[in-house]
């Protein structure tokens, strides 16, 4: 068991290497570049004739992203007239694909005066703008001396008038830019625990009685009615796996006993008992077949031990016994197709969950779909979409069963403790099982539907930050999951709402989304981000993801983007329940495993998501929220009776959403990428002094860019509108330099390769 998490450690590290950091060097140039491409930049939006041609298309008016960067608004800004590039640099920047990168530093800009003063310093500004005084008569001098009076009157009265005024009176708007922590926290407190739960219970009564489309329509209906902008439904038909008439069963050929997935034999009274839970437990995109052959114990199925077992045995169309966690299912299960397996067998080890957590008994779902819908792998499903009838992903037959089936299969007592500690499963190496495993699933087209409307920002809105749930797709399976997702999306677009009510905007736009077809992988999501790629992965500049708020309640943990750790680590101090032992920086860079999937992987979007979980599953990456069981709705009402933990999860991220919708400079470091960078190369034997020595350099150069841009933009009398546009659009777009095109089943380009 050491040997096989050492090797899991070394495979996890190599990955690191291959997927991640052979990419250091383009965000190295990228830094040292970047005040002469944040130039180009301006000088080819200046260039631009018109509107943007992503930001022109009909489909992106159709789901409410209709927001254009009006270059002439921006023109007419502040500051903007004061920026101008002498004619050298005119005629390098005239053709930017060519240009020369070999330029002189820019130097960092100082504030643009103020109208008035600048008058005041033109030398004929006294010729210029001074009229010649009338020539003096006595006769007018009573007349003049009135309308003096008159004067002096006029101007204390309208003083005094606008002073009360402007006192008594406030504004209608508030101005983006003095939006601080107050405002922050006069908009969140007004999110209740009471009022999520009541919104929580709701959509469980609504699950029973209405189907996909019209939970969908409910949504968008109460968005709505809370003032949200132009909330609409996009369909998208996809190819979804289900399964069929009858659940799957394992036989065991020595003695004929048939078993359901969960362990039951195979009986119309245990089938009646629980009909949906057996028929969902199935692995979607799997092989449908039949299969009779040894079962061959491969634990966690790492390459080292596959490659021991083949040694050992012929493997070829036998069947694996393999235990979901340390590694991607996806990974894993390529690994087994090209050793030459044939089925799987497939159970999460007791051993593996919290004492408080007891699911030898449950049966689970799992999909191998890596993304989107499989009929159009990487193009969207709309009309005129060329499509691809893939009724499986794998050749394997993939079937997961409950742990107390693996422990009937493998005749093994039941008490399996020693001295209080878990014993794993595990087939004797001495003993043969021959089974026949059979699995029957359909594929069919059905429409996915997303929710999705938005609140248009006022100085930036074509710059979005995306708030991702998600809402009910599979029958019985994570009900109380969807339900507790759209909850506090809803209790935090309410707060929102009624302070826009009051007058006020975000700088950035704010679009929020209710994704369908989750279950399936990640399908509602992946398709719109597919649909509308070019204007999102221009203007995107944050995810903030709700997917599963409570999975537990034993502590907070924290996943963001390296570049919004920093950010993160700040708001986890931020009302804690009290009952709570706040951790000092429970934080990881791990990749997440929900909707925000393609927004991470295809766009390198920086993704932030707050979840409350159980001590067990924080030790490392364990891959096991990759099973879906069909838990009761009141299992989170078990876990948050006063839905204090869903209270805190929508004000955390409701204070990052703020921060991010609002700040003049994004809230983005640098620094931190550089120094994921590093600690990722430590230890690692692999490592060579090449790539210490560029994630050295990456670090230096981070330094310097924190110093000389970020901090005269952070200062209020060095922040130029222009330039602080600029430096946005670099922070926006450094963590696209670390994406992967070509990367093994179930790695991204995490610092390393993982998912949560």
């Amino acid at each position: 068991m050491e040997h096989s998490k050492r090797t899991s450690a070394a495979l996890t590290t190599a990955c690191s290497a291959l997927l991640y950091f052979h990419l250091c060097g383009n965000l190295l140039r990228f830094i040292l570049l970047c005040k002469k491409m944040a130039y180009q930049k301006v000088n080819a939006d200046q260039r631009a004739p018109g509107h943007s041609q992503y930001l022109d298309n009909d489909d992106l008016q159709a789901t409410a992203l209709d927001l254009e960067w009006d270059m002439e608004k921006e023109l007419e800004e502040p500051g903007f007239d004061q920026f101008q590039l002498n004619s050298a640099e005119n005629q390098n920047l005239e053709n930017s694909e060519t240009a020369d990168l070999n330029l002189d530093p820019i130097q960092p800009a100082t504030s643009p005066k103020g109208r008035f003063q600048r008058l005041q310093e033109e030398s004929d500004y006294v010729t210029h703008y001074t009229r010649s005084a009338p020539k003096s008569n006595p006769r007018n001098f009573c007349r003049l001396l009135k309308i003096f009076c008159t004067a002096i009157i006029l101007f204390i009265s309208g003083i005094l008038i606008g002073y009360y005024s402007h006192k008594n009176c406030p504004s209608n708007a508030t101005s983006s830019g003095t939006l601080d922590l107050h405002l922050y926290q006069e908009i969140l407190k007004t999110i209740q625990g009471e009022d999520i739960k009541k919104s929580f219970r709701n959509l469980v009564q609504l699950y029973k009685s209405e189907d996909d489309m019209d939970i969908s329509k409910k949504i968008k209906t109460q968005w709505t009615s809370l003032g949200l902008e132009d909330v609409q439904l996009v369909n998208y038909s996809v190819l979804l796996n289900l399964p069929g008439l009858s659940p799957s069963s394992v036989t065991l050929s020595s003695s004929g006993q048939c078993f359901h997935p969960n362990g039951q034999p195979c009986s119309e009274e245990a089938r009646k008992w629980s009909s949906q839970d057996l028929l969902y437990s199935y692995a979607a995109y799997s092989a449908n077949g039949i299969l009779e052959a040894e079962v061959i114990d491969v634990s966690y199925g790492n390459a080292d031990d596959l490659k021991r077992i083949k040694k050992m045995k012929n493997v070829t169309n036998q069947i694996a016994l393999l235990k979901l966690g340390k590694l991607p299912l996806l990974y894993k299960l390529s690994l087994l197709e090209k050793t030459g397996f044939g089925g799987v067998l497939l159970y999460i080890d007791p051993c593996d969950l919290p004492k408080t957590a007891n699911l030898s008994y449950n049966t689970f779902m799992v999909s191998l779909n890596p993304g989107g819908d499989p009929s159009t792998p990487g193009y969207p499903s709309i009309d005129g979409s060329f499509r691809q009838h893939r009724s499986n992903l794998t050749s394997l037959l993939v079937q997961p069963i409950s742990a107390s089936l693996v422990a009937k299969l493998i005749s093994l007592p039941k008490d399996r403790t020693t001295n209080g500690a878990c014993s794993p499963l595990e087939l004797p190496n001495n003993e043969e099982r021959i089974v026949n495993m059979k699995i029957q699933t359909v594929t069919k087209f059905e429409t996915v539907t997303n929710v999705v409307g938005y609140l248009k920002g006022v100085t930036f809105p074509d710059r979005y930050v995306i708030v991702g749930s998600h809402h009910h797709t599979a029958h019985s399976y994570n009900r109380q999951e969807w339900a507790s997702s759209t909850a506090v999306i809803t209790a935090f677009i309410r707060a929102l709402m009624l302070r826009v009510k009051r007058g006020w905007r975000p700088d950035r736009t704010i679009v929020f989304c209710s994704w369908g077809g989750t279950a399936f992988g990640n399908i509602g999501s992946y398709e719109w981000g597919e649909d509308f790629r070019k204007v999102l992965q221009r203007n995107v500049v944050a995810y903030i993801s709700l997917h599963s708020p409570v999975r537990g309640n034993s502590s907070l943990h924290s996943v963001a983007s390296p570049s919004l750790q920093q950010l993160v680590a700040e708001k986890n101090k931020f009302n804690c329940p009290r009952r709570d032992q706040c951790p000092k920086t429970n934080i990881s860079s791990e990749q997440i495993q929900d909707d925000a999937d393609y927004f991470i992987n295809h766009l390198g979007v920086p993704t932030v998501r707050f979840t409350y979980e159980d001590i067990k599953t924080l030790e490392g990456p364990s891959f096991l929220s990759e099973a879906l069981f069909p838990k009761h709705a009141t299992k989170i009402e078990e876990m948050d009776p006063f839905f204090n933990l869903h209270e805190t999860i929508t004000k955390l991220s409701g204070e990052v959403i703020l921060q991010i919708a609002n700040e003049p400079v994004l809230p983005f470091n640098a620094l931190d990428i550089a120094l994921e960078v590093q600690n990722s190369l430590k230890g690692d034997q692999t490592t060579t002094p090449q790539l210490l020595a560029l994630a050295s350099r990456l670090r230096e150069s981070a330094e310097l860019f924190q110093s000389d841009e970020m901090r005269p933009a952070n200062d209020p009398k060095e922040r130029d509108p222009m330039r602080v546009r600029m430096l946005n659009d670099l922070l926006q777009d450094m963590e696209k330099s670390f994406l992967v095109q070509h990367a093994p089943p179930g790695f991204y380009r995490g610092p390393k390769g993982e998912r949560t």
